[in-house]
């Protein structure tokens, strides 16, 4: 079969000459195509392959009718159009690893100039000084690095910044295990600990929801005087204006950037404070990482066009064809109970079990249980996580995966459940359902040992309280103060005057001044948010 493919942005040559040499494959390098251009050709091709600067919208993806494929040489998505690609049956793949290498060793040298003032030394000996004093810096062996985030590039920084520069590391992630860290020299804490500890900090999580402002003001108020930041990860996940008060008041005596909201920044108040260190997206520019890119690109598209094996796709289940409109309902309900169980639960996650009951404990299995798992990881670890690397994301963060079966299902059909399991012994059971409506809706049916029927979707309240009058009320009341309208309200109790819970749906999502609120009503215990996709999730 023949197909059309189109190179969009910058390739390094080798990725093109491979899908050049495959038989029936046309390759078009067109990277001088502006956006109404590329919207009039689209039509004719089966692949797109882009970097950073083509935007995949949902108008482009309107037009491109033979479109099978869209493949990112790199990690980030934010200019796909995820969710109108996957309507349309269009496979979206990205390269998450290839060019990790690069990004950790541009962190490590953005902490070393931290560390020893170098790019103002250089600037200064150009202008004809000699400032030996001025510039004088600290030592990093013995200095505690605290690295948020242990992906692949969050690891890797850890093996480098251990056991070259003997720093001390601590390392948050909350879906990392104890024994994982400790595998690449860091000590697994909480985010308080980390910042409190740490004298430098580097940042390694994408931009989601979860990690959006992760360093507010209020994180920046927990750290040393003094401290270091460095951010190779995602931009909006330092609050700027905070990152820029904690600089104005020397909390943090330098910080190096090398993301941004815009693609080309000028005259930002941080780029010009002279303890800022900023480059302009330099953590996958080397030679090696358009290579690896570029490699590993144009074989995912060779791999998917010729033996339809997906790699590294981030909206597709790797099911048959055949069996996809009887799972799709299962997949999507694992992965909103995951979703919503990962957020309850307080430490680092050390074990995920499936269990399945009812008639679907004969079915196939490890699709839905893959859902569940990309459900739990992308809270913390963004869309680099997809069915074909859940797995080994998880084994890499020391979580393990099992599934049980059961045959009879008490109240459903089929109905599963998701348990998460801490490192510190406890863990939280989420149990749900799909119910025929118009079609086949994802249900709650349970969580830990309340029973309840709620909506898995937008913006969740998951309160728990004592079961005395007035709170409901009370709950209502902050609410409908802040104009937060409730879509739907599930009640339950373990025993009368015991332990009650309560699932709220709202329109929008709540901010934390409005959460204190309501955790501050007398009898509540605990109150979460958790935000799913669908209506009330603000993008």
């Amino acid at each position: 079969m023949d197909f059309n493919i189109l190179i969009s942005d910058g390739l390094d040559q080798q990725g093109i000459s491979l899908l050049e040499s495959r038989p029936g494959f046309r390759v078009d390098v067109r990277t001088d195509l502006s956006p109404d251009e590329l919207f009039n050709n689209i039509a004719d091709y089966d692949a797109l392959v882009i970097q950073s600067s083509t935007r995949v919208s949902a108008e482009l993806l309107a037009q491109a009718t033979r479109l099978k494929i869209v493949a990112r040489a790199g990690a980030n998505l934010d200019n796909v159009d995820i969710n109108e690609a996957t309507r349309r049956g269009v496979v979206v793949m990205n390269t998450p690893e290839a060019n990790s290498i690069a990004t950790a060793e541009h962190a490590i040298g953005l902490i070393m100039a931290l560390h020893r003032h170098i790019p103002q030394a250089v600037a200064s000996m150009k202008e004809g000084k000699w400032e030996k004093k001025k510039f004088q810096g600290r030592e990093i062996a013995g200095r505690t690095l605290g690295v948020i985030g242990l992906g692949v590039v969050g690891r890797t920084v850890c093996r480098l910044a251990s056991r070259g520069l003997k720093m001390q590391l601590l390392a948050y992630d909350p879906t990392t295990s104890a024994d994982a860290a400790i595998h690449v020299g860091a000590k697994l804490v909480s985010l308080d600990e980390l910042l409190v500890r740490s004298d430098a900090i580097s940042v390694h999580v994408p931009l989601t929801d979860e990690t959006r402002g992760l360093l507010d003001a209020a994180a920046f108020g927990k750290m040393k005087r003094g401290v270091l930041l460095v951010n190779c990860s995602g931009a909006g996940v330092v609050d700027e204006a905070a990152l820029l008060a904690a600089l104005e008041s020397e909390k943090v005596a330098a910080a190096a950037i090398d993301v941004y909201p815009e693609v080309e920044p000028r005259g930002h108040p941080l780029l010009m404070h002279p303890r800022v260190v900023a480059t302009p997206h330099l953590r996958a520019a080397t030679s090696e990482a358009q290579v690896n890119m570029a490699v590993a690109v144009a074989e995912q598209v060779i791999d998917y066009l010729e033996r339809g094996v997906a790699r590294n796709v981030v909206n597709v289940p790797s099911i048959e064809p055949s069996e996809a409109h009887l799972l799709q309902p299962y997949l999507d309900l694992a992965r909103r109970l995951a979703q919503f169980a990962g957020p309850l639960v307080s430490g680092p996650v050390t074990g995920m079990e499936m269990q399945y009951q009812g008639e679907i404990a004969g079915g196939n299995l490890r699709p839905i249980t893959n859902a569940a798992l990309v459900g739990l990881l992308r809270r913390f670890e963004g869309a680099a996580v997809n069915a074909v690397n859940a797995d080994v994301i998880a084994g890499q963060k020391g979580i393990s995966v099992s599934e049980t079966t059961v045959k009879v299902s008490e109240d459903f059909p089929s109905s599963l459940v998701v348990r998460i399991t801490c490192q510190d012994g406890t863990s939280r059971s989420v149990q749900g359902a799909l119910i025929q409506r118009t079609g086949y809706e994802p249900r709650i049916t349970a969580v830990d040992r309340f029973i309840t029927e709620a909506v898995p979707s937008g913006a969740m309240l998951v309160v728990t309280n004592r079961d005395i009058p007035g709170v409901i009320a009370g709950i209502s009341g902050v609410l409908a103060k802040q104009g937060i309208n409730i879509a739907q309200m599930n009640l339950s109790r373990e025993s009368v005057g015991g332990t009650a819970l309560s699932i709220i749906n709202v329109d929008e999502q709540v901010d934390d001044a409005t959460i204190q609120q309501v955790s501050d009503i007398e009898g509540i215990l605990s109150v979460k948010q958790v935000v799913l996709d669908g209506p009330g999730v603000r993008y």
